[in-house]
């Protein structure tokens, strides 16, 4: 869950003690400094009552949340202009050892939608390459070395945004591309490092030429079930993408929303701003719960696949001492000498 504001008061104290949320998310507005940073998750995770995911999204280029209060990290499609594996696994690991320094252990990164010439307004320098192949040869790196610095990756927006011409922030995109297509083009990643996710982010796009409908891969039991889980073989965590989307909320309430996606797959939602919705979807869900077993069994296996994870990899969600000024000065001139070596080799 996201919320606003950079601490935690005693209302937000008492809505992660209520809700218990699986983790939570910080963006730009909550970010001002790295020691309040790294405060606000102490304090946030002392709310609860087990390991939380310290969520950021920190993908470098256009979508730093650290930028302001560390140095700007470079884009995927510069660091992949160098053709270096080696800057590819070291763009994640200064990524995670920024997350890391100022207090999250999950980074929702690296995108492994691919650069086709639609969504390119959209997704811009976020994505590498139309070719499966490169793309996963950068994302392959780039989790490495977010896991070498103890950080949770994830592979998003499954099963693909690249042929998008629509942004799911605000419109649902209806992606007309027939299965062998899609098996071929944007799954190919997924099918590739299905064992190196820890998680995937389900996007709120429409794919009608496969499921025969305009529902949401993030609401859709084809998409999540029959596909991600049997077809692909994927065997970690599913979250849906934030449900507060235009893409998702143009044709439902978020609160029915939260019930859809964990009914079709999801093992966890996303609700990034608005704290009235965190309730009301926490309250539907609970409510959905008492009224349908199957349901209730259902968000019962889900809530145990997530521990079982967050037992597996208990060791990175301790969380790290507070960040010095020397230790945010040094990644600082390790982000600007990264920063220079990537414009060096993209300038021969």
């Amino acid at each position: 869950m996201g919320f606003d504001g950079a601490f935690v008061g005693d209302r937000l104290h008492g809505m992660l003690a209520e809700v218990q949320p699986g983790g939570v998310i910080l963006f730009a507005r909550n970010i001002e400094s790295p020691s309040q940073t790294h405060r606000l998750l102490y304090d946030c995770q002392a709310a609860l009552a087990g390991p939380a995911f310290l969520c950021v999204d920190m993908e470098g280029g256009t979508v730093d949340r650290l930028k302001n209060v560390v140095y700007p990290a470079p884009s995927a499609v510069e660091v992949f202009g160098t053709v270096d594996r080696k800057l590819f696994r070291t763009h994640g690991r200064i990524i995670g050892d920024e997350c890391r320094a100022l207090g999250f252990n999950t980074d929702f990164a690296p995108v492994l939608d691919l650069a086709f010439a639609p969504s390119q307004p959209v997704l811009g320098s976020r994505v590498v390459s139309p070719d499966p192949k490169q793309a996963v040869l950068y994302a392959r790196e780039f989790l490495r070395g977010l896991a070498d610095a103890r950080v949770i990756g994830c592979g998003k927006h499954f099963p693909g945004l690249g042929e998008a011409n629509l942004d799911t922030h605000h419109e649902l995109p209806s992606i007309a591309k027939s299965w062998r297509k899609l098996g071929t083009q944007d799954l190919a990643p997924y099918r590739a490092l299905r064992a190196k996710l820890p998680f995937v982010m389900v996007a709120h796009a429409a794919y009608p030429d496969v499921t025969g409908d305009r529902v949401p891969a993030s609401l859709s039991s084809k998409w999540m079930g029959d596909i991600l889980r049997k077809k692909v073989g994927y065997r970690g965590l599913a979250i849906s993408d934030d449900l507060e989307m235009g893409g998702v909320l143009a044709n439902t309430s978020i609160e029915e929303a939260a019930v859809e996606t964990l009914r079709a797959g999801a093992d966890i939602y996303l609700v990034c701003h608005n704290e009235g919705h965190v309730m009301g979807t926490y309250a539907a869900v609970v409510k959905e719960a008492e009224r349908d077993a199957k349901f209730a069994t259902l968000v019962e296996a889900r809530a145990r696949r997530v521990l079982a994870y967050k037992k597996k990899v208990r060791g990175w969600l301790k969380q790290s001492s507070p960040p010095t000024a020397q230790k945010v000065e040094q990644l600082r001139k390790r982000l600007r000498r990264f920063e220079q070596d990537v414009h060096r080799r993209l300038a021969f």
